[in-house]
């Protein structure tokens, strides 16, 4: 069964009976390939809330009710960035809000969920710097709140998609456990004890920790995880090698699987460099188990089973963390975002 939102399927799973139905989030949204990008989770009962999920490019938004039934999902374009971005986007939210609330008369929220990518202070409610978003010190959940008239929790998309995995998804049974996710770019999140660890906003950059020493990262430093292991970094550095485009690291490695030596060069050094931040990180932080989602997520065993041989081979005495794939994934940041409002109801 689908059910439309502005021109993008939503793939709802079969349910049992119509009790069940209303409490299963559908999967939201498949890629270009037609992979889904979530399996369907139940937020279970209790207020009624609405949700935004933030990103760079669309902007997925639901309404939630007391039965914890997703509400009409949908994504729709980020407005452009621009100096006056936080106040145009809350306008915007603020727009889909209430179509949202029109479509739904007998839903009424008492809170909203609002995530955000870049650097995030969840406690002052600021967003500290976006670099595809366009804004340093953005007082967003002030705006927020002065425009719905309803408390908002304010947070970051990521590291609210990670403590959803915690929630309702695969880090269920790890208290100490990393998410990461890794598409476009790598971000991450640490959840110790069951709660995120923020730092102000500025733990689990992941993505930019050193694991070499080149190449220059769009950020500035050089030698992140991000410019290496990232799938968009994998297609860009097949290409910059040998000058053929391939359509996203999913190309490079069947083309590694294939023979082609310089796809499997750039593979092999995307999975070295993720095995020794990981190892890193197990070292350090000793997570119980690290939780990887994200388009690279769906290399399956290409990805899984490589990165625990040389996870091993890189450590010692450590506790080797089990590695999991996420459940949530497309659905994480919005989820979230969900059980947040409800944390202020």
């Amino acid at each position: 069964m689908t059910t439309p939102g502005d021109g993008v399927a939503v793939n709802v799973p079969r349910a049992h009976d119509a009790a069940e139905a209303a409490r299963a989030v559908p999967d939201v949204l498949t890629d270009a390939s037609g992979d889904p990008l979530a399996q369907a989770a139940e937020l279970g009962a209790g207020s009624a809330v609405l949700a935004f999920d933030v990103g760079g490019t669309d902007i997925k938004s639901a309404l939630f009710d007391a039965e914890g039934a997703m509400l009409g999902l949908r994504r729709t374009p980020t407005p452009d960035p621009g100096p006056d971005l936080p106040e145009r986007l809350i306008a915007r939210l603020v727009e889909l809000g209430a179509q949202l609330r029109e479509e739904h008369p007998a839903v009424e929220p008492v809170a909203v969920g609002l995530v955000v990518p870049g650097i995030v202070d969840e406690v002052a409610g600021i967003g500290v710097f976006a670099s595809n978003m366009g804004w340093r010190d953005a007082p967003i959940r002030a705006l927020a709140e002065e425009a719905f008239g309803l408390p908002v929790a304010f947070d970051h998309d990521v590291r609210t998609g990670g403590w959803a995995e915690h929630v309702l998804g695969g880090a269920r049974p790890y208290p100490n456990s990393i998410v990461l996710i890794i598409g476009t770019g790598i971000a991450g999140a640490l959840l110790l004890g069951g709660v995120p660890f923020t730092s102000g906003g500025y733990a689990g950059e992941v993505g930019h920790s050193p694991v070499a020493d080149e190449p220059v990262c769009p950020c500035g430093a050089r030698g992140c995880l991000e410019a290496i292991a990232s799938a968009g970094a994998i297609a860009r550095r097949y290409t910059a090698r040998t000058g053929n485009a391939v359509d996203g690291a999913k190309e490079v490695i069947a083309l590694a699987a294939a023979g082609d030596e310089a796809a499997a060069a750039v593979w092999n050094e995307a999975l070295d460099a993720l095995a020794l931040s990981l190892a890193q990180l197990t070292a350090v932080v000793a997570p119980q188990a690290v939780i990887i989602g994200g388009g690279l997520s769906r290399a399956g065993g290409a990805l899984f089973d490589e990165l625990r041989a040389r996870l091993r081979a890189r450590l010692s005495f450590h506790r080797i963390p089990d590695l999991v794939p996420a459940q949530l994934l497309g659905n994480a940041g919005i989820l979230g975002a969900a059980l947040r409002a409800r944390g202020l109801a």
